[in-house]
């Protein structure tokens, strides 16, 4: 059923200032301006890649104003429909709010690539997750592939909607301590939103841009000015959206197909 991770939607204050940022570091651009009911929000759209960032700004009493005035900027409903989205329940999701649209296909805006994650941290079992996803949205368990970080501090698994073609998927990443930064989110909030993550074909050109701005990022090596493969921005960067950056392909390495990886 779903073939895509299209979309993320980040609840922020300014969505002009927020719209500016994100240019600067990742290239995209306003793709159109629109209302939530739902979400009782106005949206700038960008075009990030072949993906969309929705910047959902409130224009009045609902989630994202309560969102915002509960946990600040970030990533932020029972059933409900909105023109063409439908809008499942936090509480089917396991703290995941997931918006299901149509299929859409785009040209590429900018130096990204395209969304492919979403991390559903977890305090529940992540077998239990993964089950329910599997019923609920047709996906093949036999496609899964199984995760774990010392580093991070979590076990899991990526639900891969249609590997090897794309490597669109839900992350279910269950902390195993309190420690690490993950661990400590899950203890706050319990299941939930963590961060997504996004393909660039142009690394180097990101990579410039988050130098050129000082911008806080974490890369995947040790050297922030040559790393090849990516890295992930500090969220109070982009509005409270914590963004992981990989190049093209390296992201089938953790995916249970290192073969697919291309040479940096």
């Amino acid at each position: 059923m779903l073939d895509r991770c299209d979309r993320v939607q980040i609840a922020v204050h300014d969505a002009a200032t927020a719209a500016q940022r994100f240019g600067q570091l990742l290239g995209s651009e306003v793709a159109r301006c629109d209302h939530s009911r739902h979400l009782g929000a106005k949206r700038t759209i960008l075009a990030v890649g072949e993906s969309e960032f929705e910047l959902c700004e409130a224009d009045g009493a609902g989630p994202t104003q309560y969102f915002l005035a509960k946990r600040g900027e970030g990533l932020g409903v029972a059933y409900d429909r909105d023109a063409e989205q439908l809008y499942l329940s936090r509480q089917t999701t396991f703290g995941l709010p997931i918006v299901i649209s149509e299929s859409t296909y785009r040209p590429r805006v900018g130096p990204v690539s395209f969304l492919y994650e979403t991390t559903n941290t977890l305090a529940s079992d992540w077998r239990r997750v993964a089950a329910t996803y599997a019923g609920l949205f047709g996906l093949d368990p036999g496609r899964f592939s199984e995760i774990g970080s010392e580093r991070f501090g979590y076990i899991g698994t990526l639900t891969l909607f249609d590997p090897p073609n794309r490597l669109d998927r839900i992350e279910l990443s269950q902390a195993t301590d309190e420690v690490h930064a993950m661990g400590r989110f899950v203890k706050k909030h319990g299941d939930s939103l963590y961060m997504c993550y996004v393909e660039v074909h142009d690394w180097p050109a990101v990579r410039g841009r988050l130098l050129d701005a000082n911008a806080r990022y974490t890369p995947r090596g040790s050297d922030p000015a040559s790393d090849p493969d990516g890295g992930w921005v500090h969220p109070k960067e982009l509005h409270g959206l914590l963004l992981g950056i990989s190049r093209t392909g390296l992201a089938w390495e953790w995916s249970g197909r290192e073969a697919l990886v291309p040479a940096a």
